[in-house]
């Protein structure tokens, strides 16, 4: 099995579909991979990918509720009740995000990290227009127990033994 942690940058397109920026021409793995799950055009870091079908509903079925963390830059100061309501769940129009873990990055005011456990079409940028905000930077850090780190935009990196089995036991 072969798994892969990339960064995606901003603009790639998480498809294997060939489109022009489609992700498998930006990786140019020498073996046939999918992305595990999608990052929107306009975001940016950690997607997993792999030959191994298996896994993949493994990680992002949402009955699973397997965590993914984000950092997140908004256009305007971070207020506690939107910490608090975004929390607790949003009303996003055609659904109500589950609860989640969100807190302000320290010594920061625009910035904030959040983890869900579900993966809803634009979820972080339509919740955080709910209340009035503008996302400027979204970056996915961490998959389950695999962090981005300091991988930078546009590398990929083949997972170790440990992170492997350790991502095994979590699935």
């Amino acid at each position: 099995m072969i798994l892969i942690a990339y960064n995606k940058p901003i603009g790639i397109v998480c498809t294997t579909e060939k489109v022009e920026g489609n992700i498998i021409d930006a990786i140019n793995h020498p073996q046939k991979l999918i992305p595990i799950g999608r990052l929107d055009k306009d975001s940016e870091g950690l997607i997993l990918l792999t030959d191994n079908g298996n896994i993949i509903n493994k990680i992002i079925h949402p009955d699973f509720e397997h965590e993914k963390e984000y950092l997140v830059i908004l256009n305007l100061p971070v207020r506690n009740q939107f910490l608090k309501e975004v929390a607790a769940g949003v009303d996003i129009g055609d659904a109500i995000t589950k609860p989640c873990v969100i807190k302000p990055e320290p010594d920061t005011k625009r910035v904030f990290r959040i983890i869900l456990k579900q993966g809803l079409n634009r979820q972080i940028r339509r919740m955080c227009n709910k209340f009035g905000y503008q996302v400027i930077k979204l970056q996915r850090v961490r998959i389950l127990n695999v962090k981005l780190d300091n991988l930078k935009a546009g590398e990929w990196r083949t997972l170790s033994d440990d992170e492997i089995n350790a991502l095994q036991l979590l699935l």
